[in-house]
């Protein structure tokens, strides 16, 4: 058993990692996203003020080269957004290197049109602050000593802006208007971006947390399974020898001549014929894969026949069922989805012992099975902590695992299980599994 809890503690840690990348795929793919949108902004930004530069100020620009640097910028966001495509992760060298030739355009942009002279010089930030925030450290510091070398290159040759800098005149100056409308741009666009990127980094931040959380959960349920299973074999021995005994009993003239103790008898030997039953499934639901346990039936047969014994076994005073189920679908059920409603309903029952309901529906491809209470309800912090381990009303050690276990049943079977108080008192708590899940295609399939 330790073995096998070793083997187990190192496959979630692997399971954990794979979602965590699949995490990382998407906010990689996003943070592509936000460039390529950024660098059309760009490029219809630079067509607008080298058209208003020689149209409206009369200033005289490469225009042929300048277009050129522009179609090539173009034509490279039509090769990432077809790279967007791909189901391939972006690492950190891809988007270092699409910074790289936003910097090298701007450069020989700037390098056309006035060096260091020209007022937008200053969107050198935009890439340094949008590289921080995307790339590694390595890579940022890169960035920020590339831009300062193309700075310094574009002062010693690049041909000044014939620009009056008369900066006496304030804002009626070309050259300030330019670091004005400059500045606003810078603005507005790390405004809009940095804000997109930041909820991108957000949102991968909660969904590792989450996963990592989900990890803990499913690594807490394994460990509580192989602890079931080793108990459940230590109490087979156990149960075996007191089964042999009872039997030796009923045939010993001593209770075999005293009705009442024959009576006690067989009723003991009903209790052991139960205990037996539950170690077994116990030790079916740790041992076997779904597909190994589960069982062939029809929704109607399985659920009918599920609320028929829940009932015999527990003697509800007061327990209304209700299938609404149309078709009698053909599905395979195993014991750990058998357990998670009864655990569902013995909840119900312990809070409601006077009465307790079933309803059982299909909507829309999804089996909804709803369990209602006339109960005190749940308590508001129970319902925000609603399926995590050890949330219980109960003043017992151990309480809450009933719940904990029947939402990540559901959460595995691709389904979800909603807690709410009810206005005319009482608790309800809807189970939903698709009925993908657990339904046979046809009849040789597997599930």
């Amino acid at each position: 058993m330790a073995v096998k809890l070793d083997l187990l503690t190192k496959i979630t840690p692997s399971i954990a990692s794979s979602a965590e990348a699949s995490v990382e795929y998407a906010a990689g793919h996003k943070n592509m996203l936000q460039l390529i949108e950024l660098r059309w902004i760009a490029v219809i930004g630079q067509i607008t003020t080298i058209a208003g530069a020689i149209l409206i100020f009369d200033i005289n620009l490469p225009l042929v080269h300048m277009l050129q640097v522009l179609a090539c910028l173009i034509a490279f966001n039509i090769a990432s957004h077809l790279r967007w495509h791909e189901r391939r992760p972006v690492a950190n060298s891809e988007l270092f290197m699409a910074l790289l030739v936003d910097v090298a355009t701007l450069t020989v942009l700037l390098y056309l049109s006035g060096g260091t002279t020209n007022p937008f010089a200053f969107l050198y930030l935009l890439q340094i602050i949008i590289s921080a925030v995307l790339l590694e450290a390595w890579s940022t510091w890169t960035i920020v000593v590339i831009t300062l070398v193309c700075l310094a290159l574009l002062a010693m040759f690049a041909q000044p802006l014939a620009l009056p800098f008369d900066h006496a005149r304030g804002i009626a100056s070309l050259y300030v208007q330019g670091m004005l409308i400059c500045f606003a741009l810078n603005a507005a666009l790390l405004v809009i971006f940095i804000s997109r990127i930041s909820a991108t980094l957000r949102s991968k931040a909660a969904l590792l947390a989450d996963l990592r959380q989900r990890a803990a959960e499913e690594d807490h349920i394994v460990r509580m399974g192989l602890l079931a299973s080793g108990a459940a074999h230590e109490l087979g021995t156990p149960l075996a020898t007191l089964s042999v005994i009872l039997g030796d009993w009923k045939r010993m003239p001593e209770f075999r001549d005293n009705p009442d103790l024959r009576e006690e008898i067989a009723e003991m030997q009903t209790q052991l014929k139960r205990c037996k039953s539950i170690v077994s499934g116990i030790l079916l639901s740790a041992g076997k894969a779904r597909g190994e346990s589960a069982v062939r039936t029809t929704i109607h047969t399985f659920l009918d026949g599920l609320a028929e014994e829940w009932e015999e076994r527990r003697q509800a005073p007061h327990f209304e069922y209700e299938n609404r189920i149309g078709d009698d679908l053909p599905v395979a059920f195993d014991s750990a989805l058998k357990q998670t409603i009864d655990n569902l309903l013995d909840n119900a029952l312990e809070s409601s012992p006077d009465w307790v309901r079933l309803d059982a529906s299909v909507e829309d491809g999804t089996l909804r099975l709803v369990v209602t209470d006339r109960g005190p309800g749940f308590a508001p912090a129970m319902l925000a902590q609603f399926g995590k381990p050890y949330q219980s009303t109960k003043n017992r050690a151990g309480g809450g695992v009933g719940l904990f276990l029947v939402v990540n049943v559901a959460r595995t079977l691709g389904g979800g299980v909603v807690a709410r108080n009810r206005e005319e008192g009482g608790a309800e708590v809807t189970l939903t599994i698709p009925l993908a899940a657990i339904a046979l295609s046809g009849e040789g399939e597997h599930v």
